[in-house]
């Protein structure tokens, strides 16, 4: 009998896939006892609203816990079906390529590509999907990086993918006039995890030479874009993927201060800027204009800085005629 095109259950086959090599997988001894596989569990919910493609729809979303050797295909799609593995191992095959995946890695299947997933003997994989569809399909996986070279990513051991597609599922359950645009939401907002964790598999291995001069130069944008926030550089350094230790070292090098005296520079620079051209402004917005949640603090480190403090500071630049904003 003809299944759902979709069906991962025990029935069809379908787990996630180990990134390891086949021989460097421990071989259990005769002593050992054979590990049992988890139970097989398989369940999917459809849009409740609408399965009409559309700009942009979710069709449906499910979790299974697949059988040892549970395989899908070789087949083709005619939607889009993003797999995220949540435990276990296996393989995802796509025109002759074959990827070896673990929990946190994400494959995406475009439509009219020919395809085949299995999961392991051993470690058989469990994994959430979604199928999507829709005119904006391909430019939102192509957002996020996806490309027909590079279907597969690792969100490592985040747990915001895992999330975003149980809350899809959720809505879906709910029902709801607007439960297709929650699906829709969260599906944007997954193919943005994703993105970044493609966008950190991009990033250079900083080094002495221009691996070094290209990170120097996020941490600048990153700096130059955030100083009025209050950036904290361990957040920094957990957004760009290093330790803090390591980033101030690379940037020091490169520029002989610290991203934290860069900072304080940068807001500072700021601040001399409005002082001169928003003469409306008080001190303390200055100061909490360019991220400064003390004004106090703020006027001590201008003063060492500049030499003098703010208010003397706006002073010499009225006598010296500094033009107002947009003179």
């Amino acid at each position: 009998m003809e299944r759902h095109p979709l069906e991962h259950g025990p029935l069809a086959g379908d787990r996630p896939a180990d990134l390891l090599p086949a021989d460097t997988r421990p071989e259990r001894t005769a002593s050992e006892p054979a590990k049992a596989a988890p139970a097989p569990t398989y369940t999917v919910v459809s849009n409740p609203v609408s399965i009409e493609h559309g700009d942009l729809n979710v069709l449906f979303s499910g979790e299974s816990q697949t059988r040892p050797g549970h395989r899908i295909g070789p087949k083709v799609y005619d939607f889009w079906l993003l797999h995220h593995v949540l435990s276990g191992t296996g393989v995802y095959r796509v025109e002759g390529t074959e990827y070896r995946l673990r929990a946190g890695h994400a494959f995406l299947i475009a439509p009219g590509r020919l395809i085949e997933y299995a999961a392991d003997e051993r470690d058989p994989w469990r994994y959430r999907w979604v199928a999507f569809a829709g005119s904006q399909s391909e430019a939102l996986a192509a957002s996020a990086g996806f490309t027909a070279a590079r279907p597969v990513t690792d969100a490592g051991r985040s747990l915001r993918p895992a999330a975003l597609i149980g809350r899809i599922q959720r809505a879906f359950r709910e029902g709801g006039k607007l439960a297709h645009l929650e699906a829709a939401g969260c599906l944007s907002l997954l193919m943005v995890e994703y993105g970044k964790a493609l966008a950190r598999e991009d990033a250079p291995v900083p080094g002495p030479g221009a691996g070094g001069n290209e990170l120097v130069q996020r941490i600048v944008h990153y700096l130059s874009t955030q100083y009025a926030e209050p950036v904290s550089i361990e957040l920094m350094a957990a957004t760009l993927g290093f330790s803090r230790a390591y980033l101030s070292r690379v940037f020091k090098r490169h520029t002989g201060m610290t991203p934290v005296e860069f900072l304080l520079r940068l807001r500072i620079d700021h601040a001399r800027r409005l002082l001169r051209e928003r003469r409306e402004l008080t001190v303390e917005q200055i100061a909490a204009s360019v991220g400064f949640q003390d004004p106090l603090y703020f006027s001590k480190q201008f003063r060492r800085i500049c030499g003098m403090p703010p208010t003397a500071y706006r002073e010499s630049m009225l006598r010296l005629g500094a033009p107002r904003r947009g003179e």
